[in-house]
């Protein structure tokens, strides 16, 4: 493995087909007059890397858009004391490489003349059509992406809004900073390190969620070599050296994955599974930060091993095969095929152990795979074309507006927030907040949908996902059937149930900031929060609760503690045991009332206890011997009970239940709200009712109230009074 090879744009052998090295594509030359029965010389390269992914293209019109720019470009120079014209010729030659198709490119050709010629949009739409115009005027607004970091929040705000129309614009401007890095070096010192830092804290990131890894490695390393020059030095020499250490012969050392990919070569060759293995180097970002994830650098650490199929049924047959003939390490399996990235990668990663102890990371996916990891969306072609052939097909919209079906859910989720940010300054912090999540969970909705989150989203992120403003009204959540508080945080594959509020009377707690890891929701919150300030000073969030004559008031989420007692007498329901003289109780146990399916024993004293059949103590006073008695109940319809109401807190809710409670003619005898803990609150009512046969009435009317989640029959008596 040579130095030269772990470069950026290092060529990768793919079928036999040579790849262009990216880093010699900044000096295109101008070679040759223009002719009409041919391509321009200086174009030739773009031509070539385009027919390599799309054999049947047409060319003409690149040979029109390159005469045009070339026309209207002519006479200006880049500071690097080149032709203005190379480049957009070296823009779009990196989009060719990466499979872009046609439309892109002449797009690309053309993304400066608007902005720095005389030509008009009109004039681009007349002669290459509404499409290529579209994408040359998303491009155009992004203008002074380079000057000024005052003006760098509008501009990726406004380049945020450009990419959610199509994804491709967004394309082109990651390319021409590529090459704009590329030729950084004839700027002030304090320039490059302004550019590369804005490259690495937003447009990486940006390559990184629209797949772009050719791209985003690059840029890595370029903007590694800018900010840290000690750190990209010490690295260069580490590969270098890997390459060139000699043995005690003095001959070259074998390269150690060399050695395991012959070894898979063979193992994969004898079971029949064609593939091509292939060394594929680490670029220097990725060399320096395993040497700091392990401490010193192993002769296997400077690339891994790509195993490329054709079909995704081979990609398991290859792992079952290594797994078989080699030792892994458990550790570093991941299955990105049935769960694919965020950003539409697909790969199973793996390491196996070679003979001489050497661990190797190996990546096993198909051809189709390799080209969606390498080149992203850009990869899936013309999204609005009638038949790309290279990805889904975008339906038609029913309001005529373009429908992008490359664009991911998080780009989705951007645009979204970035309108309801307030400033600009605002919107670049959230926005680098976003952006450095660089990883994605999903999470199932009950309705069978789903939420696409950062890692570390919680459920707080995942109501405003799904409800946007509604999500004010959250109360709780279900995470996989069990109660869970808001602040609880999600994992991949979680099924989540969102309980809202019936009624618009509640608002998020402060405290929700502490759990909202997505811009939406932290700008939903906040801004809520701005516009109730009275609310906002409550610990609990939510507006005061109002309550009418003889109700008891709750504060905003925190009920007190103590008892809360109101007046009401009245006979409890009476039993009768099948022993003369014998003294009736009702156990507390299980609270039995009238029209319960009750048993009783006899307990010390003579005196028999009542109780329900499925109560724990029926159990075991049967499991020691003792004999029920027959109980019934008396002609008495009225009847005391207690009931536990199980609820997460919000404003109201204690009035809300006790209009449920009046409302069926039940009075209450005494109240209990226990302190709230995790968000959660316990109700104990001890009810004493007109008419047995309304019980389950009321607990109906009981679960129905916001907020209360079960409604139940207490195991223990309260005191009564």
């Amino acid at each position: 493995m040579s130095a030269e090879a772990t470069s950026p744009g290092a060529p990768i052998r793919r079928r036999g087909r040579p790849r262009i090295d990216l880093r010699r594509l900044g000096r295109v030359a101008l070679l040759g007059p223009v002719s009409r029965d041919r391509l321009p010389d200086a174009i030739g390269h773009v031509a070539e890397a385009h027919r390599a992914h799309h054999p049947d293209a047409d060319l003409s019109i690149l040979h029109r858009a390159y005469v045009l720019a070339e026309s209207s470009h002519r006479g200006q120079m880049r500071k690097s004391g080149e032709p203005y014209i190379t480049h957009p010729l070296a823009v779009t030659l990196i989009l060719a490489q990466l499979g872009a198709e046609t439309t892109t490119l002449t797009a690309s050709l053309l993304h400066d003349t608007v902005e720095d010629t005389d030509v008009t949009l009109d004039q681009v739409r007349d002669q290459f059509g509404d499409e290529v115009c579209y994408l040359v005027d998303g491009v155009t607004k992004l203008e002074k992406v380079d000057y000024g970091a005052a003006a760098e929040p509008e501009t990726f705000r406004k380049m945020l809004v450009a990419t959610g129309d199509d994804v491709r614009v967004m394309s082109i401007k990651l390319a021409d900073r590529l090459h704009n890095m590329r030729t950084l070096g004839v700027m002030r010192p304090e320039k490059q390190a302004r550019i590369a830092k804005v490259t690495r804290d937003v447009l990486i990131p940006l390559a990184e969620r629209l797949g772009v890894q050719a791209l985003k490695t690059e840029l890595e390393d370029l903007v590694f070599a800018i900010l840290h020059p000690e750190e990209y030095e010490r690295t260069r020499a580490l590969i270098a050296a890997a390459s060139a250490r000699p043995d005690g012969s003095g001959a070259a050392r074998q390269d150690p994955l060399a050695a395991i990919a012959e070894n898979v070569t063979t193992v994969l060759r004898e079971a029949g599974i064609p593939a091509e293995v292939l060394i594929r180097p680490r670029h220097f970002v990725s060399v320096h930060r395993v040497g700091i994830k392990r401490g010193e650098l192993r002769g296997t650490d400077f690339g891994r091993l790509l195993v490329l199929v054709g079909e995704d049924a081979d990609c398991y047959a290859v792992l079952g095969e290594l797994h078989t003939c080699f030792t892994p390490v458990i550790s570093e399996f991941k299955d990105f095929i049935a769960a694919p990235k965020f950003n539409l990668y697909q790969s199973l990663h793996t390491a196996v152990v070679g003979e001489d102890g050497a661990v190797a990371e190996v990546l096993i996916r198909t051809h189709r795979m390799h080209k969606v990891a390498e080149a992203g969306v850009i990869a899936l072609g013309n999204p609005y074309a009638a038949d790309s052939g290279t990805g889904p097909q975008p339906a038609e919209p029913a309001d005529g507006e373009r429908a992008d079906p490359t664009r991911p859910g998080w780009l989705s989720r951007l645009l979204e927030w970035q309108q309801s940010a307030p400033d600009p300054d605002t919107f670049w912090t959230t926005l680098r907040a976003d952006l450095a999540q660089d990883r994605e969970i999903t999470v199932f909705r009950t309705d069978g949908g789903t939420l696409g989150l950062p890692a570390g989203a919680s459920c707080v992120d995942a109501a405003y996902a799904q409800y946007g403003d509604e999500a004010h009204n959250c109360i709780g959540a279900r995470v996989n059937g069990r109660l869970a508080t808001l602040g609880t945080a999600l994992s991949d594959g979680d099924t989540v149930q969102l309980l809202l509020a019936e009624d618009a009377a509640s608002g998020p707690s402060p405290d929700w900031l502490d759990h909202a890891r997505t811009p939406a929701a932290r700008i939903a919150i906040s801004g809520w929060l701005d516009a109730h300030p009275e609310d906002a000073r409550s610990p609990h969030g939510g507006r005061p609760a109002r309550s009418g004559p003889g109700q008891p008031s709750q504060g905003p989420t925190r009920p007190g503690p103590q008892a809360q007692e109101t007046g009401g007498t009245g006979p409890a329901a009476t039993a009768v045991a099948d022993r003369p003289h014998a003294t009736v109780r009702l156990a507390g146990c299980c609270n039995p009332v009238p029209p319960d399916e009750v048993t009783g024993f006899v307990v010390r004293g003579g005196a028999v206890t009542v109780h329900r059949p499925e109560c724990p103590a029926v159990a075991r006073m049967r499991s020691v011997g003792r004999a029920p008695v027959g109980v019934s109940w008396g002609d008495v319809t009225e009847c005391r009970v207690t009931l536990v109401a199980e609820s997460f807190g919000r404003p109201r809710l204690l009035a809300d239940l006790t209009e449920a409670i009046a409302t069926a003619d039940a009075a209450i005898i005494a109240a209990t709200v226990e302190p709230p803990s995790e968000q959660r609150v316990r109700h104990t009512y001890t009810l004493q009712l007109p008419d047995v046969a309304g019980l389950p009435a009321l607990m109906r009317a009981m679960r129905d109230v916001p907020g209360v989640y079960d409604v139940s029959r207490a195991r223990h008596r309260a005191a009564i009074v």
